[in-house]
């Protein structure tokens, strides 16, 4: 779907270092670590996971089980390690493609080993029985961003944002809230409105190559905007913030459980918000702001202020066993594909190509981008186009499975 109506409208860059792409916080952050490649997320309490491969794929496929619990979950017992312990590198692949569309608008960022978060900040006061030397957890971030009227501000959300939320979670993170919810709900509304500040030059920004050089200047002319849809993926949550209409889908077990709700101005509630600012939700190929723009929230768009705002909606998700995947993609998929299909079939092409190929080597893993996911992102693209997608196709999967010295068994 188009985001700027025709009447109005006038590379991918990826990275796996925090550094490269020229922009700089303000704040020197001692919790955050060194960008590594991916390896693995979750690993069993032992560190052993066994590997077990069916005939048919679509029955069993490839079976990776972990040993059953025999202690509380927060707790490290018995010389084995709480879950929350663990350090382990996410598994995910991810694919930015241009469809038929004349111009590539969207970007994607992958930033395994992202931040070390307080642990306050994700179990709040409830820390009974957990190791007293556990005091962080490392964070893997993953972002999606959807330009529309250009590519600069989904270039500039690529570059940016991830700093932009370690800055914040910097300056907050001395303080406890009484709902954890709240508090990151705060972390990632002060992180995007700073952001849309900068692009909309209301603040000093950055200068891209030049760390400590400020300039008060808009990023791109105000009809230029981007979706942002972020998650921070630790041992023990999924933080999901979305502005816009890209989504996050987790599968856990069998259910596609959306982490985020599209930004449509048809949408109850913002359609109600417009109208109480003072704007006009029209019909022109579907319901657009001001009969213009196909989304309700967005970074940027200043022309469409105060009807467009950036303000994220925010899901703060605990993690469970059951956790297969998470995808996080532009409209371009979602347009033509359901929250279950797409989840399915990620999940089928992960285990697909382990049977296919089997299990890496210890010594491979964390070489670039995960096969495995690259193949269900992959395979995911090329299905929206068949399905009929016209849009730019942006697609992260997360392989959440744990994974950690792979046995084969026949």
């Amino acid at each position: 779907m188009e985001e700027i109506s025709p009447a109005v409208a006038l590379t991918l860059s990826l990275a796996n270092t925090m550094c490269d792409s020229g922009i700089s916080s303000a704040l020197d952050i001692t919790e955050l670590e060194n960008v590594t490649d991916a390896v693995n997320m979750l690993c069993d309490q032992n560190g052993e996971v066994e590997y077990t491969m069916e005939e048919d794929v679509s029955a069993s496929e490839v079976v990776i089980s972990l040993p059953e619990e025999t202690h509380h979950h927060n707790v490290a017992r018995g010389g084995s390690r709480s879950v929350y312990e663990l350090d382990c590198i996410p598994l995910w692949g991810t694919v930015s493609i241009r469809g038929e569309r004349s111009e590539m608008e969207d970007a994607v960022r992958a930033l395994p080993r992202f931040l070390k978060i307080p642990i306050k900040m994700l179990m709040g006061g409830d820390q009974e029985g957990m190791s007293p030397t556990l005091t962080h957890l490392t964070s893997h971030f993953f972002g999606v961003y959807d330009g529309h009227g250009g590519l600069q501000v989904a270039d500039y959300c690529h570059d940016r944002i991830h700093f932009a939320l370690a800055e914040e979670i910097e300056w907050i993170k001395e303080e406890l809230y009484e709902r954890l919810q709240v508090q990151w709900e705060k972390v990632f509304f002060d992180c995007f409105l700073k952001v849309d500040d900068e692009v909309k030059g209301k603040i000093n920004r950055p200068v891209v190559g030049s760390p400590d050089e400020m300039v008060l200047e808009a990023v791109s002319p105000e009809t230029v905007g981007s979706t942002a849809v972020v998650a921070l993926v630790c041992s023990s949550h999924i933080i999901v913030s979305n502005c816009g209409d890209s989504r996050a889908v987790l599968l856990r077990g069998k259910e596609a459980m959306p982490l985020s709700v599209d930004h449509k101005p048809d949408r109850e509630d913002e359609y109600a918000r417009i109208e109480r600012a003072g704007g006009k939700v029209i019909q022109w190929q579907g319901a657009r702001v001001s009969g213009v723009l196909a989304m309700s929230r967005s970074i940027g768009d200043q022309y469409l202020e105060p009807y467009v705002i950036p303000e994220p909606e925010v899901t703060f998700m605990p993690r469970a066993r059951e956790d297969e995947c998470l995808i996080l993609a532009s409209d371009g998929l979602w347009d033509v594909m359901s929250n279950q299909d797409a989840c399915e079939f990620a999940r089928r092409r992960i285990l697909w190509w382990h049977k296919r190929n089997g299990a890496l080597p210890l010594a491979e893993r964390g070489v670039g981008e995960d096969q495995a996911c690259q193949a269900a992102a992959d395979y995911l693209s090329k299905l929206a186009l068949q399905k009929g997608s016209r849009d730019n196709i942006s697609v992260i999967v997360v392989d959440l499975k744990a994974q950690r010295k792979l046995k084969i068994r026949s």
